[in-house]
């Protein structure tokens, strides 16, 4: 079989070349989490090591809630975790030097104290954050915007880049909150911040995440669209940030409008998903002719439990080699389908297309050589072919037949 890197083909970068701009920025902002890190352990004592344990907690779990909304076609893990750095990093930093410059040398004393502070949270602090969390999301559209195929992928990346701002604010917010009332104080924020409402700055940056989604994927809206997204993001933002001036009252009517943002991206995240799956089966069929899919394929590939009785199987037969061979698979045929997705709309230069797809095709056609060559484990029906294939291993590729090449 021929050498072939499946993530390089399936996240369109070049095989084998190290991930320089990853890296630097990936370093960038680790530096920059050190520095407010370390701005916050200056001034909290004791209390920053509790804030620090309380941000942190809950981040896997609401990660791993997020990753459920990118299953049929999830990112590469590198630039989610990017995007977490660069909230967690560059974004916060720069929301503490310039909401501090803010605050002391325009606000305030424009305003006064008590009015310079609530003008700054509510209309200084969106502008500020919602665009320094938005530039990673302006960057992958100038840079990588072929790696956003929908509004599923904006809201994923938004939502990774909120979380990781959202874990550096709340050390801050807990720490205070331990120095100033203890325990008790400690408690009431923890609930409001880390419990009731620990999706805020991801549903914030996701307006923004939909408009890059969209200026991605079509050809008009290239400017007003991420505009657009980014001013819906500082309003919710600003919103949230003044509701508190309002009382329960205010908090009560904010968190409910909250509440419809997360449902509406729900919504749109699961027909999204349906629409992927048309797709599936409109384009997928054309590439009969190669032996690569067959209409038990896409029957197989239209569920996210199919898909995962497919992998059952291929790890069952072939081990962790023909699982891994199978996921390749079934990645690479969802790309096939959102690449024709991209051409429908003239996003895709023709050139580009044909390179991108018949880098799929091989990999569909190494992954399905992989997983279906293995021989059968002692005491398996070697006989037996997928569960979604119906009796015996008929429609699939013969060992012999060739790839999409001839």
């Amino acid at each position: 079989m021929a050498r072939m890197d499946p993530k390089a083909v399936l996240e369109g970068r070049v095989p084998g070349r190290p991930p320089v701009g990853l890296i630097i920025g990936m370093t960038v902002c680790g530096l920059c989490a050190v520095v407010a890190l370390g701005a916050d352990a200056a001034l909290g004592g004791a209390g920053f090591w509790v804030g620090v344990v309380l941000a942190i907690l809950p981040i896997p779990v609401l990660i791993a809630l997020a990753l459920t909304l990118d299953r049929l076609e999830p990112e590469p893990p590198r630039a989610l975790a990017f995007a977490f750095m660069w909230g967690a990093g560059v974004a916060v930093l720069g929301a503490l030097v310039l909401n501090t410059a803010g605050l002391l040398y325009v606000t305030v004393p424009v305003f006064g104290e008590t009015e310079g502070h609530f003008v700054s949270a509510t209309f200084g602090a969106p502008l500020i954050e919602e665009t320094l969390k938005g530039a990673v999301l302006f960057g992958m559209l100038w840079f990588r915007r072929n790696e956003i195929d929908g509004f599923a992928d904006g809201i994923m990346y938004a939502a990774m880049v909120g979380l990781g701002f959202a874990m550096m604010e709340n050390i801050t917010y807990y720490m205070r909150a331990f120095e100033a009332g203890g325990a008790d104080q400690l408690q009431a924020v923890f609930i409001l911040r880390g419990l009731i409402a620990p999706l805020s700055h991801p549903l914030f940056t996701s307006m923004t995440g939909l408009g890059v989604a969209y200026a991605a994927t079509h050809r008009r809206g290239q400017v007003i669209a991420p505009v657009a997204g980014l001013l819906g993001a500082m309003v919710l933002h600003g919103l949230w940030n003044g509701a508190a001036a309002f009382g329960l009252g205010g908090l009560a009517i904010v968190y409910v409008l909250d509440f419809c943002v997360l449902v509406a991206l729900i919504v749109i995240v699961s027909v999204e998903r349906r629409h992927t799956v048309r797709r599936i089966e409109a384009y997928l069929p054309m590439y009969a002719g190669t032996g690569l899919v067959t209409p038990q394929d896409v029957r197989m590939l239209r569920s996210i439990p199919s898909r995962r009785a497919a992998r059952r199987w291929a790890r069952s037969v072939g081990g962790a080699p023909a699982g891994r061979a199978m996921t390749d698979y079934q990645l690479a045929a969802t790309e096939l389908a959102l690449l024709h997705k991209r051409a429908d709309r003239g996003v895709a230069e023709q050139r580009w297309f044909t390179t991108r797809r018949d880098s799929l095709l091989e990999l569909m056609s190494l992954a399905r050589q992989a997983f279906l060559r293995t021989p059968p484990r002692p005491g398996m029906n070697p006989m037996g072919g997928p569960p979604w294939a119906g009796q015996g291993p008929s429609g699939f590729l013969p060992p012999q037949a060739p790839g999409p090449y001839g």
